[in-house]
């Protein structure tokens, strides 16, 4: 963990410059394309915190401003180093992140190898483990990923503009990196693209040609939520022109708009305004 320490201007709320703020953001960036920042923030000044005191059973609230301003934090990151040496070493390459003189710390995690001689049959790592499994669950995604059949170019193009997608990602099977197995891409499919991400509103979604034309769009619907019944409708229209209504918007019980649709490459969607607007 490496620490911002607190200093008098980020306890008076004073914001960072946009010098100071292009200037982290790039040192930031270069965590990031180094593989070692797994996460960080700034924190407001104490002012806007609490602090919980415990005495026994007794729990006592205090709120901020706190006086020892040397020892309160200002921000952090969490970085994954092979050495406290390496840490040193990136903490040196930071912009200083007050106005005034400041201090950053760096202190190492615990991790279980620590307790092993509080945990000799290695019960309370197995829990540990475990716990961290059901995390990775908890925070997994899971995105809708669609194949068009040799169409996937077409599809993205339509997206662009019946629905303001965004496409983030696009690469062809003649790109790959790696050999494709043989005799798994049908003919004529080289140039064709092998894996896509694009964005529709906040929802990310990938596709693919896949490897051949025989692809069904089957047992499934993407569920788009739009805010107005304007933006609603007009989404509607355009992703039923080329397709087929499956069921014509209209007024629910559960929504001022709802419909189905099957678009012209066989995926269903169902629009829908979530609530009454005004």
């Amino acid at each position: 963990m490496v620490i911002v320490k607190a200093t008098k201007s980020s306890e008076d709320g004073v914001l960072p410059s946009e010098q100071l703020l292009t200037a982290m953001s790039q040192y930031n960036e270069e965590l990031i394309k180094a593989g070692i920042m797994k996460s960080g923030d700034g924190l407001k000044p104490s002012s806007e915190a609490k602090r919980v005191h415990f005495q026994g059973n007794q729990r006592t609230v205090t709120d901020g401003p706190f006086a020892e301003t040397k020892e309160l934090i200002a921000g952090f990151w969490i970085w994954e180093v092979a050495s406290m040496q390496e840490a040193v070493e990136w903490v040196q390459r930071c912009p200083n992140p007050m106005p005034e003189e400041s201090d950053i710390e760096i202190r190492p995690l615990y991790e279980m190898d620590d307790f092993v001689d509080n945990d000799t049959e290695g019960a309370i790592r197995a829990r540990e483990q475990a716990f961290a499994q059901v995390q990775s669950l908890q925070n997994a995604t899971v995105q809708p990923y669609l194949f068009f059949g040799g169409r996937c170019e077409e599809a993205l193009s339509f997206y662009e503009q019946a629905l303001g997608a965004v496409v983030v990602t696009k690469m062809r099977f003649d790109q790959s990196p790696d050999p494709l197995p043989e005799d798994i891409l049908q003919a004529g499919f080289e140039h064709n693209i092998m894996h896509a991400s694009f964005k529709v509103g906040q929802m990310t979604l990938m596709a693919s040609d896949g490897c051949g034309a025989k692809t069904t769009m089957s047992g499934f619907r993407l569920t788009l939520a739009i805010a107005t019944e304007k933006a609603a409708d007009a989404a509607f229209d355009a992703l039923a022109e080329g397709g087929s209504v499956d069921m014509p918007l209209a007024e629910t019980f559960w929504s001022p708009r709802f419909g189905m649709v099957t678009d012209r490459f066989g995926v269903g969607w169902m629009v829908m305004v979530p609530e009454v607007t005004s």
